[in-house]
């Protein structure tokens, strides 16, 4: 027999005794009252065996599952705001409970459970600022202020899979806590069980950049529970949560970096990153790159610099599988990244 079984029969008696004092109340001792009384207990057995898991149960579980869903710095924050509104509660109910009655019983009790709210609502709400702001004070005690930056940082499915954070994090430059959600999680393993081999494998990949991220990275990493409710989009979940946070997201989506930003959200891309980093390229300068394919123009043939960097060369078909001398003649940026077109440098 299950707990809520239990509790269901439990509550059949309770209000089945309820329904029985209300209609030997209503009814009085007289015997035409017993058909009264028993309709009354048969009604109330049945709402206590229907409605007892409602305020028993029900509620119980609807908490716990909130809890183990709640990120444990938001589950602290309310835990504290709780505290202070009791103590505010306390501290006034002294006063109160001078007042005539009926108001010195009532206005303690109503007091404990608006502080409480209230403390509880306040907290949880600036919870960001608050615990910044206590992270600045520690900080500037401890000396260095190496504590400032450990803000959270929210990882996108992309840049996971993308594999370059890894590398980015061991050389220091990332200072904040990197954080995972645990649905972001969740879309790499259903894209590393999906029937596409190529998604598949991209999914498998992000599974192992993961672990290495855990295992090799020099700042924190942490997988959370914290979640959105009212949207079932990976992107919608991590736009809300940065904006709820006040923290930035770290991505190779395009167009969740234009969503992102246009909510006043901070995106670290890592494409503009390794553009940002790259050296710089100036026309007239000569270099070597080895010739792979040709282009899609007319006798064009395409190279990669160690970068990545595409150079379409001129002419350049005839050197396909040779390393030969170009000068670059053009630098194109794009939202894809840089290109160069050069000419073949020929020998004097």
């Amino acid at each position: 027999m299950s707990f809520e079984f239990f509790l269901r029969l439990v509550g059949m008696i309770a209000f089945g005794i309820i329904g029985w004092q209300v209609g030997f109340i209503l009814g009085g001792s007289q015997p035409s009252s017993l058909p009264y009384i028993i309709v009354l207990s048969l009604a109330g057995a049945a709402l206590g065996l229907l409605v007892t898991p409602y305020f028993t149960t029900r509620p119980f579980r609807a908490v716990r599952r909130a809890i183990r869903q709640m990120p444990a710095h938001q589950l602290t924050a309310g835990i504290i705001g709780l505290v202070v509104g009791l103590i505010i509660a306390a501290l006034l109910a002294l006063p109160l409970s001078l007042l005539p009655a009926p108001f010195g019983q009532i206005l303690p009790f109503v007091g404990a459970v608006v502080f409480g709210y209230l403390g509880v609502a306040v907290m949880v709400m600036r919870q960001a600022d608050l615990f910044a702001l206590f992270e600045s004070r520690f900080s500037g005690f401890e000396g260095g202020g190496q504590g400032a930056g450990r803000h959270m940082v929210l990882l996108d499915t992309s840049a996971i899979i993308d594999g370059r954070i890894a590398d980015i994090s061991r050389t220091g430059f990332i200072t904040g806590v990197i954080t995972v959600p645990r649905f972001v999680l969740a879309e790499l393993q259903h894209i590393a069980d999906s029937p596409d081999p190529l998604r598949r494998n991209r999914g498998r990949r992000g599974l192992e950049m993961l672990n290495k991220l855990q295992k090799d990275s020099v700042v924190p990493i942490r997988i959370t529970d914290m979640d959105v409710e009212g949207t079932r989009e990976v992107d919608d979940k991590l736009i809300l949560l940065a904006k709820k946070y006040h923290c930035p997201i770290i991505t190779n989506d395009y167009n969740l970096n234009r969503v992102a930003e246009l909510q006043g959200v901070t995106v670290l891309n890592i494409n503009e990153l390794a553009n940002a980093v790259k050296s710089v390229i100036l026309p007239g300068e000569t270099m070597q790159v080895h010739i792979i394919q040709e282009g899609k123009e007319v006798d064009q043939g395409v190279g990669y610099l160690d970068d990545g960097t595409m150079v379409v060369v001129e002419n350049g078909k005839h050197y396909i599988n040779q390393t030969i001398t170009v000068m670059v003649t053009k630098v194109l940026q794009t939202a894809a990244g840089r290109m160069l077109f050069a000419t073949p440098q020929v020998n004097g």
